[in-house]
């Protein structure tokens, strides 16, 4: 399986202004799939089969500026409660038609839970690999403040050039097929500047708003992968505690298990999801 690149039987669609992959329907339900930092729906492309033959309507969103959706000039736009009101805007709408089960991964989690928090109405919300706040300390929030000013001062060409120059001393970016390769310069050359640094500023600056979201009564799941280098597992385990939520560690997988281990990573989902819908 090429991760990003693996096959599927969803279809591009729009929806909101939003390019999204969408399974067929019926499904006893949907599931609205939101990416992270420099992410995009494909992320979720080794998922959406699995899911939809599980019984769920997998709907696979790019959020505003991100590669194929286009998004807005202004970079407080892209910090976690304005994208979780874009995010809640397309569950109502959604849940029209069916109920609506919320996942979030990395930064996406940050904003699946503020549409929660702004009220999309969900039957239940996952957060996978994220955390109660803002990034912590580490390679991941380096990279965030070292990569700024060399967007703002040269563009999205120069900071991937650097991407490059530092992947290439990993064995795992090295072995990547050259066709992901070329989707993954792609995609983040497609990328909006603005969404960039202003989801940079919000890995960096989110308060820990996990007790609004306990107060909101929403069933919740929290997902890592074993090897997490992002938040730590303890903090994501500690963080579903204080949800009074179940706790699921992926085998095989760090940051990523919906391309890392995704076989194991639906098996866990549709157990929980199919509870919410009893």
């Amino acid at each position: 399986m090429i991760a990003q690149l693996a096959p599927h039987g969803a279809e591009k669609v729009r929806v909101r202004g939003l390019a999204a992959l969408r399974t067929p329907a019926p499904a006893k339900a949907t599931a609205v799939l939101v990416p992270g930092y420099t992410g995009s729906k494909e992320d979720f492309a080794p998922l959406l089969d699995g899911l939809a033959a599980g019984g769920f309507r997998a709907l696979a969103i790019d959020l505003p500026g991100q590669f194929e959706s286009p998004g807005p000039a202004d970079e407080t736009a892209y910090l976690p409660a304005p994208l979780g009101a874009v995010v809640a805007g397309l569950v109502e709408d959604v849940a029209a038609e069916a109920p609506v089960v919320l996942l979030g991964h990395s930064y996406g989690g940050l904003v699946a839970r503020a549409a929660v928090l702004a009220g999309a109405p969900v039957a239940g919300l996952t957060l996978l690999d994220s955390g109660p706040a803002e990034l912590p300390d580490g390679a991941r929030r380096q990279a965030l403040g070292a990569g700024e000013p060399v967007l703002r001062a040269s563009g999205l060409d120069a900071v991937y050039r650097v991407r490059e120059q530092v992947s290439a001393r990993s064995p795992l970016w090295v072995a990547l097929p050259p066709d992901l390769k070329d989707f993954l310069r792609e995609r983040f050359l497609a990328s909006s500047p603005a969404g960039l640094l202003g989801m940079a500023a919000g890995l960096r600056t989110e308060p820990d708003r996990v007790d609004e979201l306990a107060a909101t009564g929403v069933p919740t799941l929290v997902v890592a992968g074993e090897r997490d280098d992002a938040w730590s597992v303890p903090s994501q385990r500690e963080m579903a505690a204080r949800l009074g939520a179940p706790f699921e560690l992926i085998p095989g997988a760090a940051h990523s298990p919906n391309t890392e281990n995704p076989a194991a990573l639906v098996r866990v989902l549709l157990r929980a999801w199919r509870q919410w819908l009893v």
